[in-house]
Formats: structure tokens, sequence, C-alpha cells
């Protein structure tokens, strides 16, 4: 007999939300400790620590029971791209020449490197507000502002969906993966924090999902 076995609240979107459904992903992270492990289900908070990391799927030899511990919460990002826009951030330890390459495109030449917690401390401001995701304005006061305006990684937010910014297209997120761009996007605003959009176009690259380059070079999915 087949058991059907319904997918864990362990899923983020691009608006920061933990959801329920069946996408997989890239790559995993967390946020601390939100889970009871008896249940595999989610507390009321939505996040422990200040320290929203992205991490490596696969790392070494190490293999985890997801939920199964009260050790950190796994979640996990259809993509880079989604992870920053949620507003998390590289893991020093997994992926340590990732979040070397941020903190560096972050601090955008300066002789003064952020700390790990300086970076979660800004991040943590720039993400939310009174407990809700911000969203924030647009770089440029023009209402239709172009997509090749906006560094590729960018999440925009545009009648409600998310859409990431590849080789000047949008490209919109849903549950299950990212669909063909679409020419005629109005932005309304910024979903990635605007110290991450900086780090992007100060030359920072995220890894975004295969299916996107597969549109842009027009083989299918």
């Amino acid at each position: 007999m087949q058991t059907n076995h319904r997918p864990l609240q362990n899923r983020v979107t691009p608006f920061g939300e933990i959801v329920a459904m069946a996408q997989r992903g890239l790559f995993t992270g967390n946020r601390g400790i939100i889970h009871d492990p008896a249940t595999k289900t989610l507390l009321r908070r939505r996040w422990s620590s200040k320290a929203w990391l992205i991490c490596a799927c696969d790392y070494g030899v190490r293999r985890r029971d997801v939920m199964a511990g009260r050790s950190w919460t796994e979640l996990f990002f259809l993509d880079e791209a989604v992870a920053l826009a949620a507003g998390h951030r590289p893991c020093f330890f997994c992926r340590r020449e990732a979040a070397l390459g941020f903190r560096a495109a972050w601090a955008g030449g300066s002789k003064t490197v952020p700390s790990a917690g300086e970076l979660d401390a800004v991040l943590h401001d720039e993400r939310q507000s009174r407990g809700q995701k911000r969203v924030h304005p647009l770089p440029s006061p023009a209402a239709d502002l172009p997509a090749a305006d906006l560094p590729d990684g960018t999440v925009a937010v545009a009648a409600g969906a998310a859409f990431t910014v590849a080789s000047g297209r949008y490209f919109r997120w849903t549950e299950t993966g990212y669909l063909e761009p679409e020419p005629d996007i109005v932005a309304e605003g910024v979903l990635t924090p605007p110290s991450t959009v900086n780090a992007l176009r100060a030359g920072y690259r995220p890894v975004l999902h295969p299916d996107i380059a597969k549109f842009l070079s027009g083989s299918p999915s």
C-alpha cells in the first residue's frame, strides 16, 4: 500500500513566508530553531536567530533527518535569488566562498569588512517591519522600471507576484518553479533587501535555478 506523504511546512517563498509545498529547491538554510521535532510542525515564531542563512543541501558526508531533532529548522529555497529576497545570506560555514564573496561585494571596496553579526543586524532591519515582509521602493522613480536597471538575482514584486531578474528579463516565481519571462511587467517594489541589492550590483552572483538559463537559451525545460 502506498503512503501519501504531505510536504512539510519548510519551503520559503520570496516574500519570506514558510509554506508547505512539494517544490524542490537548490538550497537549504535556517533561522534558528522554529519547529517541534515531535510533530515536525512549525512553532508560532518564524525566526529565533537574526542569522538567516543560505546553506548547501549537500555538505561532505553529513545527512540530516529534516525537523527530526532539537536543532536548527531546515528550510528550503528554489534558488539563491529567492533566499536573498526572503532576507537570508550565504553561510560562512558550509558556503564559505560564497559568503566571503557576498561580504566583499557588500563592503564595496571599503577597507572595513563587516562581521557576520553586522550583516545580520542590517538584514534584520531591512527584511521585516513589525513582523511583516518589507517591500522596498524601486531604485528609480519610473513606474515602468525596466528589468535591465536591476542587477541579476534581484526579486521585484508586481501585482502581488514575485519576479526574479536575469539578463534584463522578469521571471515569475511560482510554487512549481519559474515561468517563461514576461515582457510587460510593471514593477511596484523590490523584495530583496537594499543592502543585498547593492551587493548584487557590486558583483555578487547568486546561483539561479537552471530553468532560467534554459528559458534564456530557448531550450525546452
